[in-house]
């Protein structure tokens, strides 16, 4: 999972919460202060970066609400939801794109949005090439021909709605700020968004607290959540108790066996959706002996994928059928899978000159979550039947990633196993980012190198942008050839299956924004 891992007791949580909202409710005025304050749980660290255009990882749930984009995509419907522009149109050719913005909209420091600042926004994202900015490649220039209207003019064809309403590397914020406190001034915590809250405060070993943002667009009549506060709390049980409590009010992971024990708690609502989240283990692909194909096949057959969906996910995933998840357009349903047969395992590791107790290997997995926990176990114990010895190890987020980013091949881990979720509704997210050639070491932590397999997912990148059909046929293909080479095994795509607060009103889990809440469009009862 893109994460950093910090743990947080209980009693610390209870005193920010009477903190945020005031004295300890002893009064029904206090009490509805009180449930007017939000708490996410989160089950690591949230602010990685704070940079709006480099925003690539878990802080993507904060962003979503101090920043916003010209859309919002509504992957069911296949709609877009006006955000910062109100109406588009695109040319017959597919090459000239033209928003239309909201009248009215201010950034959080009183200052009004024109097309500039999305212009400014934009082309400052592009030019910084981080995250997720390759998602504007196809943009040669940006117009601004009246302070309501933008145009994207492309250099070849391509979703220009879909990229405009990505979850990250979209988001339109005041750069102006930068000009009078440089350009790092975001990454030592600050922020220039429209979004409905603006931080209150926030330090690396205290809570995020967001506050409403009072000249917010879309006003504040009805009931509205008036503060955010993002807790970390690492430790499933607490998370339950919390939830339970009241005193977290939304919970982005539990163990299966938790959120059922949950199910018939007055106090706590289930919320299932299906997701666009996937787990993968990527093979160092670099490193003896895994950087041969056939190791990697007996590997991926060693996997126990029934046990740990009915086990560990109690049904809430199914098996993957290649890096694309379920659900998502671009993903093959015929392609092959691997299935658990340790005999063939076993004929594979001899076929490749691999004697039974002289096969060593290292996993690595993020602290704090209980399901890859017992994953890694449950795989570490099918590997020993074959008499290969797996060593698991729990790591921060941050400690992990730097271990896999090593300059030396031989210092990296064996297996790394991670979440991914995409940053942009597109199938290229999941084959640009995860398995495309890289010079330096970012996402692609299998270290897969295939110029073929690159041009396929580039040309269908392409092809997205005028005809889908033929951009699945590409992204097809390339994913044949991963199957066939066995970077990694794809092992689910899971159900999002949130704990809430029954206190909490008109929740709507949207698949296209992983672990995103717009607390704006909830409410407290």
């Amino acid at each position: 999972m893109r994460k950093n891992i910090a743990t947080l007791a209980l009693a610390g949580i209870a005193a920010l919460v009477v903190t945020a909202c005031g004295a300890a409710p002893q009064s029904g005025q206090n009490q509805q202060a009180a449930n007017h304050t939000a708490v996410y749980g989160a089950t690591s660290q949230v602010m990685i970066f704070w940079d709006p255009s480099d925003s690539f990882s878990n802080e993507v749930v904060a962003m979503n609400n101090m920043y916003e984009t010209l859309l919002r995509y509504d992957p069911r419907a296949d709609k877009f939801i006006p955000v910062l522009a109100t109406s588009y149109e695109k040319s017959k050719d597919n090459l000239t794109w033209t928003f239309h913005l909201r009248n009215n909209v201010h950034f959080h420091d009183g200052k009004l949005m024109t097309s500039a600042d999305v212009k400014n926004s934009i082309e400052r994202t592009i030019h910084r090439g981080k995250g997720a900015a390759y998602i504007w490649d196809a943009v040669k220039s940006i117009e601004t021909p009246d302070p309501q209207t933008v145009k994207f003019v492309l250099k070849y064809p391509a979703p220009i709605d879909l990229i405009a309403s990505s979850p990250y590397a979209a988001f339109i914020f005041d750069t102006d700020v930068l000009k009078k406190n440089g350009d790092n001034w975001f990454a030592s915590g600050h922020e220039a968004g429209t979004g409905p809250y603006m931080l209150q405060s926030w330090s690396a070993d205290k809570p995020l607290v967001l506050q409403k943002f009072p000249d917010y667009w879309g006003g504040w009549n009805g009931p509205h959540y008036d503060k955010v506060v993002f807790e970390t709390v690492s430790d499933a049980n607490t998370k339950a108790q919390m939830v339970k409590s009241g005193t977290l009010t939304y919970v982005d992971m539990l163990p299966v066996q938790q959120l059922d024990a949950l199910a018939n708690d007055h106090n706590v609502r289930i919320v299932r959706t299906p997701s666009f989240q996937n787990l993968i283990a990527f093979f160092n692909t670099e490193k003896k002996p895994l950087n041969d194909p056939k190791v990697r096949e007996a590997l991926s057959d060693a996997f126990p994928y029934d046990q740990v969906i009915k086990d560990v996910m109690q049904n809430q995933a199914r098996q993957s059928v290649g890096p694309i998840p379920d659900g998502l357009w671009g993903h093959d349903g015929n392609l092959p899978v691997h299935h658990y047969d340790l005999d063939t395992a076993k004929k594979l590791l001899a076929d490749a000159g691999i004697q039974p107790g002289k096969l060593s290997l290292t996993l690595t997995y993020t602290a704090g979550d209980a399901n890859e926990e017992q994953i890694a176990s449950l795989y570490k114990a099918s590997l020993q039947q074959i008499g290969v010895n797996l060593e698991v190890r729990s790591m921060p987020w941050d400690a992990q990633w730097n271990l896999a980013k090593a300059s030396d091949p031989q210092q990296r881990q064996d297996i790394f196993l991670m979440y991914w979720w995409p940053d942009y509704s597109n199938p290229y997210s999941f084959l640009y980012n995860l398995f495309h050639s890289e010079k330096t070491v970012n996402f692609n932590l299998s270290y897969y190198k295939n110029p073929q397999y690159d041009k396929l997912i580039d040309d269908g990148n392409v092809k997205a942008g005028v005809d889908r059909t033929a951009a699945e046929q590409l992204f097809a293909q390339a994913q044949s050839m991963l199957v066939k080479d066995n970077p990694a095994i794809w092992i689910f795509d899971e159900d999002y299956v949130r704990a809430v607060s029954s206190s909490m009103q008109g929740f709507v889990d949207n698949p296209s924004y992983p672990n995103v809440v717009f607390w704006y469009d909830v409410r407290p009862q």
